[in-house]
């Protein structure tokens, strides 16, 4: 559609997530998201050389297995996002709750490395229906069309999942082993995630919208269509290259610095104001709906990690400056997380999106889970980190250029008005005032 046609006005909003939608919901999954990322992403890497210490299994091992959590949590999304679409998120997220305690209570009680590896993999399957995957499904069909602020909100508020559980879990390892705080946060688990899924999910699963916002576009997404169409291919293509590039980044970023002359605590300082720049670069992701179309800023956002990445590579220092280009790595891969999230329902709407969205995070999670090895591989046969930044800078490079053809020829709006209405509008109340009804 050129810019000099107005955009089609958005279908009436008769779901029960009009104007009105309790905050319920959200604020269940914001809880949840931050206990879960907390105890199944974040404790590890706090945990793994106390593991390492104890058991003698190598560092690479016990990093594989968790790992191999990672991408069964990918393959894993596939049939939870057909499953949410057709059911709803309550027993999904449910069940994958008290599989995910379960799983952790095998970790700690592990004997062997085989073990604790099975144990790995069963927490997987847990993930892939407890992170955000099916928590943006959720969102997305529970308060559509306005589902952008609950996106950004829960995004926001699960960015401090390692503010909190990072401390936490060294303040606990100070005093328990590396089992007794994986059974203490077990517990955590427990009590906080699977009686919140139960209970705040149970509202009635809203029915695919019978008609798209935009009336060009069929009701219901032709989802085997879809994923072979070369809009979805080409954007599968590039969010994994970039995923793979941008989390390598983060992972390889400390040995990058002390590298080129910082110590070893100011590059910690470093890594964590990248997650600062996450948070930072979420709020002002709507803003960058309302001025760009689909396709653009996800051109533009996945050219600005390319050009971080290159500036990692390329500028030796002073460190105040590194320490500047992380926040910036830090605040477009906040960005990108966003736009991943809102990816299918800006091209393809929201009647199918948990089974879109499912494929689509399927490799950009394995891109995710093996960047780790990637980038260690990449330095030690490139001779250093700096070439190794080159090389991913090469990869995010080729990630925005497939990026040009990833919007369908229907969404070459401005905005998509499955994201925000096509007029300006007051803003939607999640909940009405006590004297509505």
């Amino acid at each position: 559609m050129s810019r000099g046609t107005p955009a089609p006005e958005p279908a009436p909003d008769n779901s029960s997530a009009g104007t009105a939608v309790s905050r319920v919901p959200l604020l269940a999954l914001c809880v949840t998201e931050i206990t879960s990322w907390g105890v199944l992403y974040y404790a590890f890497p706090v945990l793994s050389q106390a593991i390492t210490r104890d058991t003698g299994w190598s560092t690479a091992a016990i990093t594989a297995a968790f790992s191999g959590a990672l991408v069964m949590a990918a393959l894993g999304g596939i049939p939870v996002g057909r499953a949410l679409d057709r059911h709803g998120p309550r027993v999904l997220m449910t069940g994958g709750s008290t599989l995910a305690v379960l799983a952790v209570l095998a970790v700690a009680a592990a004997p062997n490395l085989w073990t604790f590896a099975a144990a790995w993999l069963l927490a997987g399957v847990g993930i892939s229906a407890v992170l955000y995957q099916p928590a943006f499904a959720a969102l997305t069909r529970y308060y559509a069309p306005h589902h952008l602020g609950a996106l950004t909100t829960l995004t926001l508020v699960a960015g401090l999942a390692s503010t909190v559980f990072a401390p936490l879990t060294a303040m606990l390892a100070s005093h328990l082993s590396w089992r007794g705080v994986y059974l203490v946060l077990a517990a955590v688990l427990a009590v906080v995630t699977v009686p919140l899924h139960l209970l705040a999910l149970r509202r009635p699963w809203p029915p695919p919208p019978e008609a798209a916002p935009d009336r060009s576009r069929p009701a219901r997404a032709d989802v085997s269509a879809t994923v072979r169409s070369r809009p979805f291919l080409l954007l599968t293509a590039a969010l994994t290259l970039s995923a793979l590039a941008m989390y390598a980044v983060v992972i390889n970023l400390i040995p990058l610095l002390t590298s080129r002359g910082a110590g070893s605590g100011t590059a910690a300082w470093a890594l964590g104001l990248g997650g600062i720049g996450q948070v930072t670069g979420r709020l002002g992701y709507r803003t960058l709906v309302r001025r760009t179309s689909v396709r653009a800023r996800t051109v533009v956002i996945l050219a600005m990690s390319a050009a971080t990445t290159a500036a990692l590579a390329a500028i030796p220092g002073p460190v105040a400056l590194l320490i500047a280009l992380a926040f910036l790595a830090g605040a477009t891969r906040g960005i990108a997380t966003l736009l991943q999230a809102t990816a299918v329902s800006d091209r393809w709407g929201t009647a199918s999106y948990g089974a879109l969205s499912g494929i689509l995070a399927a490799p950009v999670t394995i891109a995710t889970a093996v960047s780790p090895f990637t980038g260690a591989a990449l330095a030690a046969g490139l001779g250093g980190y700096p070439r190794m930044f080159l090389v991913l800078t090469i990869a995010a490079v080729l990630a925005a250029v497939l990026a040009v053809g990833t919007a369908p020829a229907r969404t070459t709006t401005r905005h998509s008005s499955a994201a925000l209405p096509s007029r300006p509008a007051p803003a939607p109340r999640l909940a009405p005032r006590e004297s509505e009804e």
